[in-house]
């Protein structure tokens, strides 16, 4: 498996858990960090709108993440179901086509990471290759499993889109390693873009929701940035500077929507009436209990087959399961989870799958 080391790795474990205060699970829920020692950067400076007030960004039509403390009583009162220690992935990716076989493919890396391939672009979301999803090596959620396409099998990427800040979804190390292989696009949502910049990133594109991005390198595809309700942070001083969201990506025979992170939000109907229903929506449904702390940001199978239905998506599949410990449920549980909800909404067992990790889908398969 590769290992990609974290940029703040010389910091020793006594100080990093002096300085978060919390203790290593605060990562959990997204990087509750002194801003001594990582910094979401300048966050975003623009007009007001329905979502920024001027200084921070807010989800109009929900909660924006939680309070300290409710965060206090979950740390306090937790009971996490077992995880495995280690965990062996079976699947064999796909990643180039079959003779008469079409492209266009997703493949489930791991976490909220899919390899899309489509005619003409090959994008990442929210890569993550490091051994943790943390800014240290010796602290925060470690992998249970391999990502499920080896570092050395990736395919040229032509962009990488990121949704938000938190540790597992904006993974320094990754990002550095995918600049230095593939030159690529970084595309993501306000107030990133600074921070990446300081990082020495220079082909950085912000969104705001419902802007699309440029095509200047002929991607040959239309990535629109969505709305979600969640929240983003990266120290204790910079909560909710930038913005957080998902992408829908289009071009002349597929539609792709990947959710990013999000609690269930009337945007998913707002999505479908303003770009049409996806052929594939690639949706959440881990890090999901206790209902009462996870339910604003974090989606449950239930909500995720709800959100599939308001997206008129011809297909779902679940991401964000069954690779870190991040929340109180067990390991396995999202997969049931997902089937007695698409049960109960009598859907068949094809049109919402929990795919294995390095699992490769045709995106117009039959579902």
């Amino acid at each position: 498996m590769t290992s990609l080391r974290s940029p703040l790795r010389a910091l020793t474990r006594r100080r990093f858990l002096t300085a978060i205060g919390l203790g290593a699970g605060a990562l959990a829920v997204g990087g509750c960090m002194s801003a001594r020692l990582t910094s979401a950067g300048p966050g975003w400076r623009g007009t007001p709108s329905d979502h920024f007030d001027g200084q921070r960004f807010f989800n109009p039509r929900g909660p924006t993440g939680n309070t300290r403390e409710n965060f206090r009583r979950w740390r306090d009162t937790r009971t996490p179901r077992p995880w495995p220690a280690a965990v062996a992935n079976h699947a064999v990716p796909r990643l180039s086509p079959a003779p008469g076989e079409p492209l266009a493919r997703v493949t489930f890396v791991n976490h909220c990471t899919y390899l899309i391939q489509l005619d003409g672009c090959t994008l990442l979301t929210d890569p993550l290759w490091s051994e943790r999803a943390s800014p240290v090596s010796f602290a925060g959620p470690r992998r249970v499993r391999p990502p499920g396409v080896a570092w050395d099998a990736l395919p040229r990427v032509d962009a990488v889109l990121v949704s938000h800040n938190h540790y597992d979804h904006l993974d320094l190390p990754t990002l550095r390693a995918l600049r230095a292989r593939f030159a690529p696009r970084f595309i993501t949502g306000l107030g990133n873009g600074a921070f990446l910049r300081a990082h020495g990133f220079k082909a950085v594109e912000e969104l705001d929701w419902w802007q699309s991005a440029s095509d200047p390198s002929g991607l040959g595809a239309r990535v629109t940035f969505t709305p979600a309700q969640h929240w983003s942070a990266r120290g204790l001083t910079e909560r909710n500077t930038t913005l957080w969201g998902g992408f829908f990506v289009e071009t002349r025979r597929e539609r792709v929507y990947f959710a990013g992170d999000t609690g269930h939000t009337p945007d998913f109907a707002d999505i479908r009436a303003r770009l049409g229903a996806p052929d594939l929506a690639l949706l959440p449904i881990g890090a999901y209990e206790p209902r009462w702390f996870m339910k604003p940001s974090h989606m449950d199978a239930a909500d995720a087959v709800r959100a599939h239905g308001e997206l008129g998506a011809r297909r779902s599949l679940g991401m964000h399961f069954d690779a870190f410990a991040m929340a109180d449920e067990g390991f396995g549980d999202a997969e049931k989870e997902l089937a007695a909800a698409r049960a109960a909404a009598g859907l068949a067992d094809s049109a919402f799958v929990a795919p294995a990790t390095g699992e490769t889908i045709l995106i117009h398969a039959p579902a």
